[in-house]
């Protein structure tokens, strides 16, 4: 091990470092110039650094500046010479300094209301047991009779037992209450409720299916209680949120888990009004300690008047540009739902098949056409915005690069880095489009793994031959597109250590088996980049961040051990020791908030797996604010 530095680190300072108003500074405020001596704020020191450049020389020490930028990268003896009076020094124990993580798909502000109310965690279970432990819920909830609603976070939509029960209304409505009731399906993209939520929300027999929507009827053509996509709404908006003081104070709990887990940057995937305030409301108050990239959403039916959409993205941005840590410039499209039985709203090329394995004349909903969503692409590409589109069945990912191609005929504008996110299937005559467009895939690999979501709820209606073709992540990647990650939390749980491990293994910590991994696995080395410098990329922020660089900003985490070198599978279960943002320390797992922060991503972490592991592509597509 190289020898250890003078000044052992003054736990004082660094705690002090990342009180609100330095953890503002550090995200969204000028940093104060940096005093006439080169010493600097702080040197790590005694560690592997993941520089994440090329041709870079080993280093074991990292010092930053006062200005929270990378003020020289190095060896332990080189970056002596950093260290002054005051000079904070971290000895990293032989662990990894590295770029932080840069989530490039995700729901922070929607994993801070999911925290506000109890939760299936996406278990199956019988009617029976699912009654009791609904029941137990509305016990704890005894003062909300008779007319609180009861919502309940992240029930599985395939998860009733024996497997094959379809939910209906009347499981819910046997229940020892009066109360509308609503199970929000984990993935997003479903909803149960009771009959007496049916009647609040005026839904009969004769309501028709909303644009992008669907109400599951029964074979009497009565709605059964099941709400899928864009139908949610029409239940969610009689639900009251929780008040504002409520969610800033859930929100900045969940931002905390977040920089416990090494993430500097986060791409808020759906954004509208609410979520901005809430980001206003948290940075004012000095808790926000990662830079936010709104996603604004442009609903289905906006998506035909590009004018009109444009109109509202600006507006939005002028009312909330302002915020220290929100960096405005992508809109967000659903252009599909999610492929798994039952739901299997994904748009296919091809049908999907039926449980004997032959073809149906159903091929999912594609919600907006390739010539609107070209249109509308070109429309804010040449306006200087990026577009991010979910797609998750290769049809969709087909119109997303169809309408990328049409704006870049259209308006010529390169390097927007227009985002495809998901891509669960796609067809192999898509992959070389990626790099010739200069389109980013962005990817939730943590869903690479064979489980029941991947194979029971898939395999059969696909068949073998489009199976091998989900998450390509290593085919797209020699085709020459250049990869970002994302979470989508909290559609899964957030666990960014065993998200970058099973982009190389395909296994992960809870999968029953590999799948494609010798297809489609990456290398140690690309899942790092593609967490780090290549999300930086797509957010247009790599000029700022990414890499472990001289004159980068300070965007770096401290992990517990070797992950360049350790098994990949110990990857999984690193720990995150410090977090900076812009040169701020955000977490010390020494501090005790930040061993609280831990705490609650372990609790997590080992925790029953939620509904859609590989159906995440939740949307709030209407109410949830995922996918």
């Amino acid at each position: 091990m190289p020898s250890p530095l003078p000044f052992p680190l003054s736990r004082r300072g660094l705690i002090a470092s990342a009180g609100a108003a330095g953890m503002l500074a550090a995200v969204g405020a000028p940093a104060q110039a940096a005093p006439r001596r080169r010493s600097a704020a702080l040197v790590l020191h005694n560690s592997r650094v993941f520089t994440g450049t090329r041709g870079h020389a080993p280093a074991q020490a990292v010092a930053v500046g006062r200005d929270g930028k990378i003020l020289a990268v190095g060896s332990d003896s080189a970056l002596k010479r950093f260290i002054g009076r005051d000079t904070q020094v971290v000895d990293g124990r032989g662990g990894t300094v590295m770029s932080g993580i840069h989530d490039g798909h995700a729901h922070p502000m929607d994993a801070a209301n999911r925290s506000l109310r109890p939760s299936l965690a996406g278990a199956e279970q019988t009617v029976e047991a699912l009654q009791k432990t609904l029941t137990g819920f509305l016990k704890d909830s005894a003062d909300q009779e008779p007319d609180g609603w009861l919502v309940v976070e992240d029930w599985n939509p395939v998860g009733l037992l024996p497997h094959g029960i379809a939910p209906h209304h009347s499981m819910l409505d046997a229940l020892p209450t009066r109360r509308p009731i609503a199970l929000r399906g984990g993935d997003g993209h479903n909803i149960w409720v009771n009959r007496r939520a049916l009647d609040i929300a005026g839904i009969t027999a004769s309501t028709p299916d909303p644009v992008g929507g669907k109400i599951v009827k029964g074979s009497d053509g009565k709605p059964t209680g099941v709400l899928k996509d864009d139908a949610q709404p029409l239940v969610t908006r009689h639900i009251p949120e929780p008040d504002q003081a409520q969610l800033v104070a859930a929100a900045a709990k969940t931002l905390a888990e977040a920089a416990a887990s090494g993430i500097t940057t986060f791409m808020e995937a759906v954004v509208g009004k609410g979520e901005l305030a809430l980001y206003k409301a948290l940075a004012e108050s000095g808790q926000l300690p990662q830079r936010i990239v709104p996603a604004l959403r442009i609903d289905t039916d906006k998506t035909k008047d590009p004018a009109a959409a444009l109109a509202y993205a600006r507006g939005l941005r002028d009312t909330f540009g302002e915020v220290p840590g929100l960096r405005f410039g992508t809109v967000k499209v659903f252009l599909d739902g999610v492929i798994e039985y039952p739901a299997q709203t994904a748009a296919l090329l091809e049908p999907y098949l039926d449980d004997d394995g032959k073809p149906t004349d159903h091929r999912g909903e594609l919600y907006v056409s390739a010539a609107d969503y070209g249109r509308l692409t070109a429309a804010f590409n040449k306006d200087g915005w990026q577009m991010h589109a979910h797609a998750i069945g290769d049809r969709a990912v087909r119109t997303s690069l169809d309408g990328y191609a049409y704006a870049l005929r259209t308006t010529g504008a390169r390097g927007l880095r227009n985002t495809t996110a998901h891509l669960q299937l796609v067809d192999p005559a898509d992959l070389p489009r990626f790099a010739l467009l200069g389109v980013i895939p962005c990817m939730q690999l943590q869903w690479a793994t064979r489980n029941t979501w991947t194979m029971d709820a898939l395999l059969p209606y696909i068949g073998a031959d489009r199976h091998r073709w989900q998450y390509p992540a290593r085919s797209l990647e020699r085709h020459g597109a250049r990869l970002s990650g994302g979470s989508d939390w909290p559609v899964d749980p957030l666990q960014v250590w065993n998200q970058v491990r099973t982009a190389v293994d395909r296994f992960g910590a809870d999968g029953e088996g590999d799948l494609y991994r010798e297809q489609e696995g990456l290398s140690r080395s690309s899942s790092l980049l593609m967490h780090t410098l290549g999300t930086a990329r797509q957010l247009r922020m790599d000029h700022l961040t990414g890499t472990v660089e001289t004159g980068k900003s300070a965007d770096l985490v401290l992990l517990d051990r070797d992950v360049t070198r350790c098994p990949v599978a110990d990857i999984s279960s690193a720990e995150v020791r410090l977090t900076l943002t812009g040169g701020t320390v955000v977490h010390d797992a020494e501090s005790s908030a930040g061993r609280a922060a831990a705490a609650r991503v372990t609790r997590a972490a080992a925790g029953p797996r939620p509904t859609a592991q590989a159906a995440v592509h939740g949307g709030r597509h209407a109410s949830c604010g995922c996918g």
